[in-house]
């Protein structure tokens, strides 16, 4: 099954250079060319991972998208492409998973994705298994 991502960029040269690269390697992609339209559609379809560019309509619609994102049940990855790079950590603090930063080469690109989707799945599956034994142990105290 194809891996199923949100790209979210202004810049249409490199939301369909993206797009291209990706769905050659066999990602479906959806794109959206600023925050409130990825909020569209985060709402509306499951993705695994969303890629936003930081600075687009404001210098923190990426963030935006990143909320709107972390509030889906279906809870995909998140990764913040940008060019500026924030010279502190406060991009962890809202969320942001990985930063990509551009430009940035295919293969790394690809390989970043794909470690991002790898370990956001293990952290998911971690959680499960997680709420699984604290839910049967409280059944078992309850017996």
């Amino acid at each position: 099954m194809k891996r199923r991502i949100l790209l979210v960029d202004d810049d249409a040269t490199v939301l369909l250079t993206l797009k291209a690269v990706l769905e050659l390697n066999q990602v479906e992609v959806q794109y959206a060319s600023s925050a409130a339209e990825a909020v569209q559609k985060l709402a509306s379809g499951v993705f695994e991972m969303v890629i936003t560019d930081s600075r687009m309509e404001t210098d923190d619609a990426g963030f935006h998208v990143i909320r709107a994102a972390s509030q889906q049940a279906y809870q995909p990855a998140t990764a913040l492409l940008t060019a500026y790079p924030p010279r502190n950590l406060d991009w962890k603090n809202n969320g942001v998973q990985s930063l990509l930063v551009k430009p940035i080469g295919t293969q790394d690109l690809l390989r970043q994705i794909e470690a991002l989707l790898v370990q956001h799945q293990d952290g998911k599956h971690a959680l499960e298994l997680s709420a699984e034994n604290g839910a049967g142990q409280r059944k078992q105290k309850a017996s």
